[in-house]
């Protein structure tokens, strides 16, 4: 495991404005030469070392001993904190300057389940240890934490206080819960999770062996609910990279839910391993289905998600490595515009890019083709025959009938994947001209 420096930088309010001059401007649309790094008035700046950083006023450095890996932030505006999960800390830092008025917690894995994990033949500095990779508010005075607990994933309720002059910032005891399904056993494992209301749904392998990857619900009142076990249709090795709750219309009970991921692709057979980047939805109001579908997702539907440059002679650049997610909010709550950054998998051309996607193609995507297997290659192909109504991965808060994906009822295999050509592509693409030997 790699060991990650354990310093976290913030940019400041000063050093956005140094920037602004080299960071706005054009988008580039293609690949450039090295020579467009320089930056100028009118193209974008696009690299920028950690020396140059150093040189802003606005950046503020914090270093923790014995720690690393500060992967969970939690934005609280209201209270000028910023919440950072670590190995075996939380911390509460201050907006103003990370480095002064910072609290912390010291949260390691218990002395026996340390014990037991380098048992195990894990590394007992590394390993076995308690990294924090879930931090979420659960109400005013309470943030729920998560970690993995020395390969025991383990939650808690964080005290913060109502306000910030209360300075409350310690973990209750006796509300310390199992993590299973939650947060990953394993520290090298990518977590996605949103908190709605007080249910959480997250993306995370289950065991610990890092083989059961699954979205799952949990908390709250209702059944919990999850993908199928071990089926390659439903998740295939994903990384788990954003989740995200989006509203559908004024009715809460028609929220969606939206992962986004990347993963070995089933539609790619006999093309090698290949990594698609996928966007998966389910509906908040999904209570499980019958017979093999008790506490199973029947609304989990997926779609690729595509980010490409077409060549010169005709061919396409893919960046199917999803690495960062960012939902922007507009004056419309229901269609928040996706932010996405992207690298390459490929090993002659090395690269990154950001594209941009609307909820209304998002949306229209998921209303697009459904793909199953057909012919005598038995290929991944668009499905032409009749849909049922409702249609499957649906759940209206006027429908009280359920339809799932693979039951008896669906002809041909109907599968929840939606075919290559039908695809989910970007309104806006901006490629980094750095190419990376």
């Amino acid at each position: 495991m790699k060991v990650v420096c354990s310093v976290l930088l913030l940019l400041g309010l000063s050093a956005a404005s140094a920037m602004s001059s080299g960071v706005s401007g054009a988008v580039s649309s293609g690949v450039s030469s090295p020579a467009s790094m320089t930056s100028s008035p009118s193209s974008p700046r696009m690299k920028l070392t950690y020396k140059e950083l150093q040189q802003f006023n606005g950046v503020k450095r914090f270093e923790l001993e014995r720690s690393c890996c500060f992967g969970a932030l939690l934005l609280d505006e209201e209270r000028g904190r910023l919440f950072v999960g670590a190995r075996n800390f939380l911390l509460s830092l201050s907006l103003e300057n990370i480095a002064k008025h910072e609290q912390k917690i010291y949260w390691p894995a218990p002395v026996d389940w340390r014990e037991e994990c380098n048992w195990a033949g894990k590394d007992i500095n590394m390993d076995c240890v308690n990294y924090v990779k879930v931090l979420h508010h659960f109400n005013r005075t309470h943030l729920y934490a998560c970690g993995t607990g020395a390969f025991h994933p383990t939650c808690a309720y964080v005290q913060v206080g109502h306000k910030l002059e209360d300075h409350v910032f310690r973990i209750d005891p006796s509300l310390v819960e199992d993590g299973k399904g939650k947060s990953p056993y394993d520290p090298r494992h990518n977590a996605a999770s949103v908190l709605i209301g007080d249910e959480l749904y997250s993306g995370v392998a289950t065991d610990l062996m890092g083989r059961d990857f699954t979205i799952f619900r949990s908390l709250g009142h209702r059944p919990s609910i999850r993908t199928e076990q071990h089926d390659s249709r439903w998740l295939n090795e994903p990384k788990f990279i954003g989740a995200f709750a989006v509203p559908e219309s004024e009715n809460p009970d028609d929220d969606k839910v939206f992962f986004f991921f990347r993963e070995t692709a089933v539609e790619a057979h006999g093309f090698g391993k290949v990594t698609y980047a996928r966007i998966g939805q389910l509906c908040r109001n999904d209570m499980g289905g019958q017979r093999s579908l008790v506490n199973k997702w029947t609304t989990f539907l997926k779609t690729r998600l595509v980010c490409s440059v077409p060549g010169s002679d005709g061919s396409e650049t893919h960046f199917d490595e999803l690495r960062d997610v960012f939902l922007l909010q507009t004056r419309d709550r229901k269609n928040p515009l996706v932010y996405t950054v992207f690298s390459t998998s490929s090993s002659v051309f090395r690269g990154s890019a950001v594209c941009l996607y609307t909820m209304n193609d998002i949306r229209r995507a998921f209303l697009g083709p459904f793909a199953h297997k057909e012919g005598p290659n038995y290929q991944w192909v668009p499905f032409q025959g009749k849909v049922p109504y409702p249609r499957p991965g649906m759940v209206s808060s006027s429908l009280h009938t359920y339809y799932i994906l693979f039951t008896i009822t669906m002809p041909n295999n109907l599968h929840n994947l939606y075919c290559n050509p039908f695809s989910l592509c970007p309104d806006w693409f901006s490629l980094n001209p750095v190419t990376h030997k």
